[in-house]
């Protein structure tokens, strides 16, 4: 992919989403009648890294062969593809990860991938832009919540505009691993408190694929679309923390790398819910690869497509 093109004339767009629990690869192309993107492809592999990471402080021989692999064959998709235009982020797992900039150079070695290791802060930052249009009322109160295997990053929304934006190191996988736990959650909460004391009305936008399955399960009671109550979510909540791994994917068709996460990520949710007495999620059903998306979009639609990442 070294050949230059006009990016700002770019139609074919992927994204690479490295978390602390899987991998994700998004491609859109641009449909010039719509001026909206269409989705071709999203394949997500549970590498798991986080378990590696938040256990021994760094990736194992097995991860990072892992980890080289799936680039390798992300690379020749997005070729299949056509693909135009890529950026590919690496989060909390990469960041906390002893050995992650000498992986990254040996990544982009054999599959000439360059992998950006971003802060907690440009991670809440690319969650929440350019998704204003998903939201029913642009002028309510809002806080957009993205749980992650190593993190969690929040937007606070005040009337349609973005008052502040937070990363904190609890996640879903960080929490399985131990190096999380309730008192963690009660400084979270304690500081969301806080944020938003001069503040009523708030309710949560949710990103990210846990979120995403909860909504899933609870989707048939639920009276508005994309709304899931937060009595539901406690209702679900609780009916999954009553089995185990095994029997949640038995009973709800999960597979085990969703099947341990969603309890974690369910009580980050409740948790904040309960900071900010939200009374409902709004779930539209998008992550940080679609945020990436549209960044990249936007940056090359301003600066006239005189850079490339091809």
């Amino acid at each position: 992919m070294k050949k230059k093109c006009d990016l700002s004339k770019a139609t074919v767009y992927a994204a690479i989403d490295i978390g602390s629990n899987a991998a994700r690869l998004l491609i859109k192309k641009r449909n010039n009648k719509t001026n909206m993107f269409d989705k071709r492809l999203l394949l997500r592999v549970p590498l798991r890294l986080g378990f590696d990471v938040f256990s021994i402080g760094k990736l194992s021989e097995k991860k990072e062969e892992n980890l080289l692999r799936l680039m390798k064959s992300y690379r020749q998709l997005m070729k299949i593809y056509g693909v135009e235009c890529f950026r590919a982020c690496a989060t909390s797992a990469m960041r906390d990860a002893l050995n992650g900039d000498e992986i990254i150079r040996e990544i982009k070695k054999k599959t000439d991938i360059q992998i950006e290791i971003i802060s907690g802060q440009e991670e809440a930052q690319i969650v929440y832009s350019n998704h204003m249009e998903c939201i029913e009322d642009r002028n309510g109160n809002y806080m957009y919540v993205d749980v992650g295997g190593g993190s969690t990053e929040i937007n606070l929304l005040i009337g349609g505009k973005l008052v502040c934006s937070r990363s904190f190191n609890i996640g879903t996988v960080r929490i399985l691993s131990g190096k999380a736990d309730d008192s963690d959650l009660l400084q979270m909460k304690n500081e969301i408190v806080k944020l938003t004391k001069d503040y009523t009305n708030i309710n949560i936008i949710g990103s990210g694929g846990n979120i995403n399955k909860l909504y899933r399960l609870t989707e048939k009671k639920n009276k508005r679309k994309k709304r899931l109550p937060i009595s539901s979510l406690q209702a679900i909540y609780d009916e999954l923390l009553a089995l185990s791994v095994e029997e949640r994917c038995e009973q709800f068709e999960m597979k085990p790398d969703r099947a341990d996460v969603i309890i974690p990520a369910a009580k980050i949710f409740l948790t904040i819910a309960e900071a900010i007495n939200a009374s409902y999620v709004h779930v539209p059903v998008i992550g940080l690869a679609d945020g990436i998306i549209d960044m990249l979009y936007a940056k090359n639609q301003a600066a006239g497509g005189d850079h490339s990442k091809k």
